[in-house]
């Protein structure tokens, strides 16, 4: 159901290679016959959609690693699923959300491997790691960052209040918002929020101008919406430069977003062990978390480098201990229960 298309509206690779070890003046024979590999496409190869990893990580990928980022999660998928290019090197790496990783065949995946990085995630990652798999299924996924949906307001500081208090994601029915509103563009995540009650579920739907996350921020910077449901990830880069936007995560909680990195069936290059860690530990786990990405660490080991992340942002990227744990993943869904869901979409709609 997440992969659905977006209802509508209620109103209305390039292939980019890591630069190359610097060369000497005597390049020998070792190096030539190194630099004929990667043009024979023999090099390892990390996919990814455009935006979806953070800078820093990504121009760290170690030599041979190249990487191939292509317009979003669905065309990963489709390389995935395609034959290999014979431009391009092997695919030992895919970096996706989790709701797309969860549909991928089993086929298509090998385990992950990396047990000692693996164990240093914190529990509630763990069952990602499986891509909520049972407990004895080896781990298929490297769980590298987790983001909240959260509501994101446009100068509704009175609203921001509310829904830090008892009313929280309820916030979303007052009348100011109607039509003024952006909803997910996965059905899944509106339905979550409501906890699956027809009755809520209905005020929320009257009250979408979108179902479009994606644009969602875009919609709230021009004035057309008022208020948006997003993941975190996507606002702590605009907290600093638009003093408009007020941000809450409500006490009651909120479904996560997850990326992961999965290894191709076929992928026949381990991950680099050197360069997954180094997403877990400073330097580059503060520079992270000051572009919204956050690694499911133990809460003792993410605090010292939120240190130089200013309020509120960094409360909201950690946030207390008791909202964090009302926080909840979502699984995939068997057919009965996609079926019951989009029964109760398509009952809530707007008459």
């Amino acid at each position: 159901m997440a992969r659905q298309p977006a209802p509508p509206a209620a109103a209305g690779a390039a292939l980019s290679r890591r630069r190359l070890l610097q060369l000497g003046l005597a390049a020998g024979s070792g190096v030539a016959a190194a630099l004929a590999g990667c043009r024979r496409g023999d090099a390892p190869t990390l996919v990814a959609a455009t935006g979806s990893m953070p800078g820093p990580w990504l121009e760290a990928l170690p030599h041979p690693w190249q990487r191939r980022l292509l317009g979003g999660a669905a065309a990963v998928v489709q390389a995935l699923e395609a034959p290999e290019p014979e431009t391009a090197g092997p695919l030992s790496l895919a970096s996706l959300p989790d709701g797309w990783a969860v549909d991928l065949p089993a086929r298509r995946l090998q385990p992950f491997g990396t047990p000692a990085v693996l164990a240093r995630l914190a529990a509630f990652a763990q069952p990602v790691s499986r891509l909520h798999g049972p407990p004895e299924r080896p781990a298929l996924a490297f769980p590298w960052a987790f983001s909240p949906w959260v509501i994101v307001l446009r100068s509704q500081p009175d609203l921001a209040d509310r829904a830090r208090g008892a009313q929280g994601w309820g916030v979303l029915a007052d009348p100011a918002l109607r039509g003024r509103l952006v909803l997910p563009s996965s059905p899944r995540v509106s339905i979550e929020i409501c906890g699956g009650d027809l009755r809520r579920l209905r005020a929320l739907r009257a009250q979408a101008m979108a179902y479009d996350d994606g644009d969602a921020l875009n919609l709230l910077l021009t004035g057309e919406a008022a208020a948006a449901v997003v993941p975190l990830q996507r606002l702590v880069p605009l907290l600093r430069r638009d003093q408009r936007l007020q941000v809450v995560l409500p006490a009651t909680g909120a479904p996560l977003a997850w990326q992961v990195l999965v290894r191709p069936a076929a992928g026949a290059e381990a991950p680099p062990l050197e360069w997954l860690g180094a997403l877990l530990e400073p330097p580059l786990l503060a520079r992270l978390l000051a572009g919204g990405w956050v690694p499911p660490l133990p809460r003792q080991q993410l605090l010292p480098s939120l240190a130089g992340v200013p309020q509120p942002a960094a409360a909201l990227l950690l946030p207390p201990e008791a909202v964090l744990q009302r926080c909840w993943s979502l699984p995939p869904l068997s057919a009965a229960r996609r079926l019951a869901l989009q029964t109760l979409w398509d009952a809530a709609a707007p008459g």
